[in-house]
């Protein structure tokens, strides 16, 4: 274990095993580990530290991972939720590089959603988890590990609250679909996560995202993906955390020239995916949550065209 200054001059942790990744599969232009000096690892050529934001409501400075446009969905009453752009801190260019959305609710303490840009190859985790300091107040900007602070952990779940027996801790941004380290990194906060079954997650979710991989590598151009869960509001881990009672996944891109979208729907119990159209999946949530808005998962004028038809398989 090595410890890492952030942006703001405070120490953080940072497994080697994590270091010696980047080492190896990062190329020498992205990111070179240049010298250790007892306890402080220093990244030369560009330093990063896993980092999140709270946004504006419209993602400003994310949105591209929301295809510029968020979902269109009103959180049912008494329910706060907060957007939160993902990112890592180049320390060099003095930047964050963002690399996905999220809308979290500070009530459920779970996300939404979180909306990305498909990628792939697969990269292996390093499971190093985060949480988000500002969801607690506290101004830091940088996603660290809890370790400290009275008040984490009032709005978001933390690590003992995933110890609870027969879940995983479910990816809403899979590390199977990002397609560099800094991606992977980004995604191991618990603000991308939340309690999924053990079952669920090992099996039909798994086999799941297996499949979205082969479906999107043969999209024309970049894959849009939102990835969420619809609470099941009668559960509580720890009585604090709302456990998921479904999850869902929504794809678009561009194939052949025309849009091609589907939706997907699994029970957190069951060992099944059901997938639907992108109007099936909006009409779908809407029951579930138990909103009276509309929801739109992309733009009027994407889900128009989607709609019109689902590719099936041959």
């Amino acid at each position: 274990m090595y410890t890492a200054y952030n942006h703001q001059g405070k120490l953080h942790s940072i497994p080697f095993d994590c270091i010696k990744k980047s080492i190896n599969l990062l190329s020498a232009d992205s990111l070179l580990f240049s010298e250790i000096h007892h306890e402080t690892a220093c990244f030369s050529s560009v330093c990063f530290f896993t980092l999140s934001k709270i946004a504006d409501n419209n993602f400003s400075e994310c949105k591209k991972f929301l295809n510029n446009v968020p979902p269109d969905f009103t959180a049912p009453a008494g329910v706060s939720v907060v957007p939160i752009c993902q990112c890592v801190w180049d320390v060099k260019n003095d930047e964050q590089i963002y690399l996905y959305a999220t809308l979290y609710s500070t009530t459920w303490k779970i996300p939404v959603y979180s909306a990305y840009v498909f990628g792939s190859p697969n990269i292996r985790r390093c499971d190093t988890w985060y949480i988000e300091p500002q969801l607690d107040g506290d101004p830091e900007p940088c996603v660290r590990p809890e370790g400290y602070g009275t008040e984490i952990g009032k709005n978001q779940a933390v690590n003992k609250d995933s110890h609870e027996n027969g879940y995983d801790k479910g990816h809403f941004f899979p590390v199977l679909q990002t397609s560099n380290h800094l991606s992977m990194l980004a995604t191991s906060t618990l603000t991308n996560t939340a309690l999924q079954k053990s079952t669920f997650n090992r099996n039909a979710w798994l086999r799941h995202e297996k499949a979205v991989i082969e479906d999107l590598k043969s999209c024309d151009k970049e894959a849009y993906v939102v990835t969420g869960v619809v609470p099941d509001t009668k559960v509580k881990i720890n009585n604090r955390v709302t456990a998921s009672k479904y999850y869902w996944r929504a794809t678009c891109c561009l194939k052949g020239g025309q849009y091609i979208g589907k939706g997907y729907c699994g029970p957190n119990k069951q060992d099944k995916v059901q997938e639907l159209t992108i109007e099936e999946l909006n009409k779908k949530l809407q029951e579930f949550y138990k909103v009276k808005s509309p929801i739109s998962i992309f733009p009027a004028q994407i889900s128009l065209k989607l709609n019109r038809k689902r590719e099936r398989p041959s």
